[in-house]
């Protein structure tokens, strides 16, 4: 298998200290902070440790309260909120040094059906056809910022191919939106409860940066000051994580330092598998940039 994909394998499987009790080191410990995707994704996996395999979740809601410590293990602490005919609720709290720094609620339901429709997959090039899809991605990259260089370079589990870089490279002020094609680069296999870990995972990247896309910003710039302050998933179809899922990415709304973000994860063939919100501060250091 390949190694990242290993390592966040690794990090996911988390070590039970005790009832409702779960411990959980970083995948990267010497980074600066810890990857909100990875506290999300270990919170949930602590949740699904305490529910019947039969339940799977279909919503959960986050705040990031404090920076994660990479080089420190965080303990997630899982409270049984309740355990009904169909539903399950968890309530998770990612503690480290003592303190918060991480919280989430998850909700889980047995399969049922019921009604169904969705909205319609954006029509767009495919992971192929995009700039770091095909022969030229080298030549786009060499010309672009070093630490947007260095970001899309890094080996990662994910892989990630916007459908445009336009945003990365230039600082014009471009519509709030951004269509992304992501990936596990190996197979993880079909566990449900696996999937959709590695999709909580996965979806707290490349988010953030489409509310700057309006200011003619990034999340490179060192202009500004970008972190996520909450998360909200709702989980629609299972998905297999290692095939191709389009990222349909908008920003409604930016101000007050913080910006809103909503997507749209979608299967190749045009499934809709998951539903995403998140608001993010993106303060200002430099209040002459608008």
């Amino acid at each position: 298998m390949d190694p990242t994909v290993s390592k966040l394998l690794d990090t996911l499987d988390l070590e039970r200290i005790e009832e409702n009790l779960y411990r959980g080191l970083s995948a990267d410990p010497g980074w600066q902070r810890v990857f909100g995707g990875q506290v999300i994704a270990q919170a949930l996996v602590a949740a699904q440790r305490t529910v019947p395999p039969e339940r799977t979740c279909h919503s959960l809601h986050g705040y990031f309260i404090l920076p994660g410590d990479p080089s420190a293990p965080i303990v997630y602490q899982v409270a049984r909120l309740r355990d009904g005919g169909s539903f399950t609720t968890r309530r998770v709290e990612a503690i480290q040094h003592g303190r918060a720094i991480f919280t989430l609620a998850a909700s889980f339901q047995v399969a049922e059906d019921g009604l169904s429709h969705q909205s319609t997959m954006p029509e767009v090039p495919g992971p192929n056809e995009t700039g770091l899809g095909g022969e030229g991605a080298k030549a786009l990259l060499a010309g672009a910022p070093e630490p947007v260089r260095r970001y899309w370079e890094r080996p990662r589990p994910i892989e990630i191919r916007p459908v445009s870089l336009d945003h990365y490279l230039s600082d014009a002020k471009l519509a709030p939106e951004q269509r992304v094609w992501m990936r596990a680069v190996a197979d993880i296999g079909d566990d449900p409860a696996l999937n959709q870990a590695v999709l909580a995972y996965l979806s707290d990247m490349t988010l953030l940066d489409t509310s700057l896309f309006a200011h003619g910003l990034s999340v490179f710039d060192r202009r500004i000051q970008a972190a996520s302050l909450d998360h909200a998933m709702w989980f629609h179809e299972p998905v297999k994580v290692s095939d191709w899922m389009l990222y349909a990415q908008d920003s409604p709304f930016s101000g007050r330092g913080r910006g809103l973000t909503r997507g749209s994860i979608f299967t190749g063939d045009g499934r809709l598998v998951a539903s995403v919100a998140q608001e993010g501060l993106i303060r200002l250091k430099d209040r002459q940039v608008t």
